[in-house]
């Protein structure tokens, strides 16, 4: 046998072992998706596939009642507008929070730039263990703490939102040019005077962008969160939804005012973003 027929052997033999071990591996997934499943549906009530016909009965009744009622919704959108409010307040103070601090450690985590490096891999665990535990957590264990309140809602979120954004904004600071940094260090600039004056005005529109991004996914969070005893709209939706049929309407609005909201700070941001980015190339 040649080497040429040798090497063609090995490589199909490492390609059949590699199928058939991605082969296992998919069996396993489905078998413990599968029995995942089986277990989540025994221990429902009233079991997921029984359930399934009725999964649009709420809904429907929801918005029969909101219909039979819409002479009130008007009322009831401007009497949930500081709930709201307090929704936004708590999004824009935690993605200003979690920017700034976002912004100081991704500086700090990115090799030649930070003025100490040792400490670069310890501040990307750090961001990565900011990252990786769910607000609602840290919600629910400040809520114990502080009691309820939109300030809970505020650390938690700007918590989780400095690992998010410190990952993105190191990401962008990479890919900096290094060059005017050199420069200004030549000149016996310190270290805040070449961050600030050489690798902000690179990655400023890229950091904006991303703290907008941010800001539409802390929205929505402010409100979930709010289901938990954090304040905000969604307080005064779990507490709509938990009076059921009678009070409807009121959950009726708070899903529109609040869908409406989302919506235009969606298109807002996206079209701010859009205007960074494209600007930033020209």
């Amino acid at each position: 046998m040649s080497d040429l027929d040798l090497l063609q052997s090995r490589y199909l033999d490492l390609v059949r072992r590699r199928r058939m071990y991605s082969g296992l591996l998919l069996i396993v997934f489905v078998a413990l998706l599968v029995g995942g499943f089986q277990v989540a549906n025994e221990r429902n009530a009233g079991g997921f596939l029984r359930g399934l016909p009725n999964v649009f009965a709420y809904p429907s009744e929801l918005v029969a009642e909101a219909w039979s009622k819409a002479g009130r919704l008007p009322g009831l959108i401007w009497h949930y507008l500081p709930s709201l409010i307090e929704t936004l307040n708590i999004a824009a103070v935690s993605t200003l929070v979690g920017a700034l601090f976002g912004g100081l450690l991704a500086l700090l985590a990115t090799p030649g730039l930070s003025p100490w490096p040792r400490l670069v891999t310890p501040i990307r665990r750090l961001l990565d263990i900011t990252r990786a535990i769910p607000d609602v957590v840290i919600a629910l264990i400040l809520i114990f703490i502080l009691s309820g309140g939109p300030v809970p809602a505020m650390i938690a979120i700007a918590f989780h939102t400095t690992g998010a954004l410190g990952k993105l904004f190191s990401e962008v600071v990479e890919n900096a040019d290094v060059k005017p940094v050199e420069g200004l260090e030549s000149v016996g600039a310190s270290w805040l005077q070449r961050m600030w004056l050489a690798i902000m005005p690179q990655v400023a529109p890229n950091w904006l962008s991303y703290a907008l991004l941010r800001f539409e996914i802390n929205i929505r969070a402010s409100a979930i969160l709010g289901f938990v005893g954090a304040g905000g709209i969604g307080y005064e939706l779990r507490n709509a939804i938990s009076w059921g049929p009678g009070r409807y309407d009121a959950a009726a609005s708070i899903f529109l005012l609040l869908f409406v909201t989302i919506i235009v700070i969606d298109q807002t941001s996206s079209a701010a973003r859009d205007r960074l980015i494209h600007g930033a190339r020209a």
